[in-house]
């Protein structure tokens, strides 16, 4: 276990997708995944790679700022269904996948990460991403203060 940035590890170089919204210990990300345009990820700033790797009072935070992510993107995105997924097999960095599924997705209603059964219609997803700006703004301010919050009780 390292808690230091490692240079062969592209969560600890990169950001890991278009910025949101960033702490001292976490950042949350627009995945930039064409056909699921509410795919986000809540990333550990520094290099874990297992939950279990965090103490009881971090996860317990972390998982607290992944549940402030789904009940966003319902209540802007009302989407089907919020998958939720923490993998780390390709990139074993610590981060969860929050994700906004809809029922016309390419994909649904199976997981992102296998073949697509049809097209995502292009007007659906027009209509998602326009709400995206004050989506993340409201992701923002939110994570801000819950992470805020978190520091004066710890």
């Amino acid at each position: 276990m390292s808690a230091i940035q490692t240079e062969d590890c592209i969560l600890c170089r990169e950001d890991g997708g278009r910025l949101v919204w960033r702490s001292e210990g976490w950042r949350l990300v627009h995945a930039g995944e064409a056909a699921f345009p509410g795919f986000y990820r809540l990333i550990c700033n520094r290099h874990v790679a297992e939950w279990s790797d965090l103490a009881a009072e971090e996860r317990q935070h972390a998982m607290e700022a992944v549940t402030l992510v789904e009940k966003l993107l319902r209540e802007h995105l009302q989407p089907t269904k919020i998958n939720l997924a923490t993998l780390g097999n390709v990139v074993p960095h610590l981060h969860w996948h929050v994700i906004a599924r809809f029922d016309w997705d390419s994909h649904f209603p199976n997981p992102v990460w296998g073949a697509a059964l049809r097209d995502s219609p292009a007007p659906n997803i027009r209509a998602v991403e326009q709400v995206l700006p004050v989506l993340e703004q409201a992701l923002a301010n939110e994570l801000e203060a819950h992470f805020k919050a978190g520091e004066s009780h710890g």
